[in-house]
């Protein structure tokens, strides 16, 4: 992270002044909204953005949508352990760490990472249609492919308990089921990153 870090810092010293000549002469285009950037993440009291010199890990504590994102996750996967519990009235806790159930937490993490991006950026941003386009991504995946894979490793997982103790595969440890997720779940997951982004982008303006 540290490298990463040096990295951009060194990319400001040399690009920096460039960009900022070339946004002079070209008004109302992608230079000068870049150079806009430069010029305020230059200011020691602008803490947050995408181009903030901070280095290392200290820099990501300061970057709004990482932390939106950051934040929906945890809420969404740790909500999983609970809304097990209530449709199966018992605790499973591998549920703060595993896939499907309710909410989507990979669709709560990407939605709070748009929603960050556009109160932060404005969604005229390229940042912004980037998140956007992505949280559509991860979402179909979500309930579609994922959910489709589930279903057919809980069919698979039937047909090798009826299996011979003989067969081949009948020693084989079972598939996971619990992958994708359902429309309402998707949805749940989506609500919450809006919340969750809305907020932590308010917060970090």
């Amino acid at each position: 992270m540290a490298c990463v870090g040096t990295i951009i810092n060194q990319l400001h010293r040399w690009l920096g002044p460039a960009i900022i000549l070339s946004a002079q002469s070209r008004p109302d285009t992608a230079y000068a909204r870049v150079a806009e950037d430069l010029m305020a993440e230059a200011d020691p009291k602008h803490a947050s953005g995408f181009l903030t010199p901070s280095v290392g890990i200290l820099g990501l504590i300061h970057n709004g949508p990482f932390v939106a994102a950051v934040i929906a996750f945890v809420i969404a996967q740790t909500l999983k352990a609970f809304t097990f519990w209530y449709s199966e009235r018992r605790w499973d806790w591998t549920r703060l760490i595993g896939s499907g159930g309710m909410p989507s937490s990979h669709t709560g993490c990407v939605t709070a990472l748009t929603t960050a991006i556009g109160v932060l950026r404005g969604t005229n941003n390229e940042a912004f249609a980037v998140g956007l386009v992505f949280s559509l991504v991860v979402m179909y995946d979500a309930s579609g492919v994922r959910l489709h894979a589930g279903r057919q490793a809980s069919v698979l997982n039937m047909i090798i308990t009826e299996l011979p103790p003989d067969h081949p595969v009948s020693d084989t440890r079972p598939l996971r089921d619990t992958l994708g997720h359902t429309p309402l779940q998707v949805a749940v997951g989506a609500l919450l990153g809006l919340i969750v982004g809305y907020i932590t982008g308010v917060t970090f303006l």
